[in-house]
């Protein structure tokens, strides 16, 4: 494990190609975060690294930046050059957006790579592919899809990336990633990235990480400026409070987070009844909807979204005003998450979330967990009084990790 000193340096510090500087410049980046200073020295080096960074911390372009200037400096070809592995169709789409910026100035290409598409996008992938983009963003199942065509030119490949890998293993992609894998070279620099460590992302990285360099950005706390509340409910108070709450605050936009497909579209129809601009986002949607319910919450023409946990990790959405846990996350790193929607950079934000009788347990492990005791405030009297806060008491109501699969499916 290699230890570093924490400090401040500019971009033009890192000695990367000045059309690579240009792009940094041109999106207004000036100075790097702590990812990114721990991260690019050391991918320029060559040496495979295992960073621990949370969402929002710039590990997107901590690990963009060295490559895209690695492959102007290398020798040029028609094969595949980078690979990105990341869990959701979404944070394709978004890291494929961070590279278009900042590799404008450059020659470097990339295609995002993903499923919920019709034929037409798959032949598109399948030319790019075939003629060899330098950094191909994808999911791992869409890539399988290809790779066992077998028109994708990997014999060149000098960088695997795995994106949220943490999350890639909790959705069941530990056998789809290790696929992959065996048709890259061996020859190869690995960067991982995950927001926790436990041990089956260790194990993962023993299989096929070369002597890594371990960076970790701090443990995962929520934001500071996050006021955190939670609502101590019944089931059958969630969904009038969730409209009591959001028709009584004029607030610009309300980001609500459920646990289940079924819990997302119940509560967004609900709230439409109840006259309030929502729209919902799930997997049952195709992938033109998704694209344009996130577009439309981005443009402001809508300022309710309602989400399954699809959207807690990956999505660059700033200037949310309320992340709204109608149900408790499953863990304590879903909670940091979620809430990490609100107060991005210099913004302050809020935080709500409602805790029902069968939630009390997995909400105080939440709140071991992040070291803090969330103030608990009472529900309207007009819905009546809510249950007693005892967590230890109640029952945890199941655990996500065992399957992957199940994951996949219920979102």
């Amino acid at each position: 494990m290699k230890i570093f000193n924490i400090i401040i340096l500019k971009f033009t510090e890192f000695d990367l190609d000045p059309a690579l500087l240009e792009g940094i410049a041109s999106i207004g980046f000036e100075e790097a975060t702590p990812v990114q200073v721990q991260a690019i020295p050391v991918i320029l080096e060559g040496k495979d690294i295992i960073a621990s960074a949370q969402t929002g911390t710039g590990k997107t372009a901590a690990f963009l930046l060295p490559v895209i200037h690695r492959i102007i400096n290398a020798p040029q070809s028609g094969n595949v050059k980078a690979l990105v592995i990341v869990p959701t169709r979404e944070l394709a789409m978004q890291i494929d957006q961070h590279m278009q910026g900042l590799s404008y100035f450059t020659s470097v290409s990339s295609i995002a790579v993903y499923g919920g598409t019709d034929g037409t996008s798959f032949e598109q992938e399948k030319r790019s592919l075939s003629e060899g983009a330098d950094i191909v963003i994808c999911t791992p199942g869409r890539m399988i899809s290809h790779l066992n065509q077998g028109y994708v030119k990997l014999e060149g490949l000098q960088f695997l990336i795995l994106d949220e890998a943490d999350r890639m293993l909790d959705m069941g992609f530990f056998d789809d990633i290790m696929k992959i894998a065996s048709f890259i070279p061996e020859t190869r620099q690995t960067l991982m990235f995950s927001a926790t460590m436990p041990d089956k992302i260790r194990l993962l990285a023993r299989k096929i990480l070369n002597h890594p360099v371990e960076i970790n950005i701090a443990m995962s706390k929520p934001a500071e400026k996050v006021l955190q509340v939670a609502y101590v409910v019944y089931e059958k108070q969630k969904i009038p409070l969730a409209v009591s709450l959001l028709r009584d605050n004029r607030l610009r936009t309300v980001l609500i987070f459920c646990s289940t497909k079924s819990s997302t579209k119940t509560l967004a129809r609900e709230l439409k009844r109840n006259k309030l601009k929502v729209e919902e986002i799930h997997s049952d949607l195709d992938q033109n909807e998704r694209e344009k319910v996130l577009l439309d919450f981005r443009n402001r023409s809508l300022n309710i979204l309602v989400a399954t946990d699809i959207l807690s990790r990956g999505i660059d959405i700033e200037d949310i005003d309320l992340v709204m846990n109608y149900d408790v996350p499953h863990d304590g790193e879903d909670y940091i998450h979620r809430i990490g929607r609100t107060a991005r950079a210099a913004s302050e934000g809020m935080a709500i979330t409602f805790i029902s009788e069968k939630e009390q347990g997995k909400f105080g492990e939440i709140e071991k967990l992040i070291g803090t005791t969330v103030f608990k405030t009472a529900v309207p009297p007009e819905l009546g009084p809510g249950p007693e806060y005892k967590p230890s008491k109640r029952s945890f109501g199941g655990d996500r990790r065992g399957s992957g699969d199940r994951g996949r499916q219920r979102r």
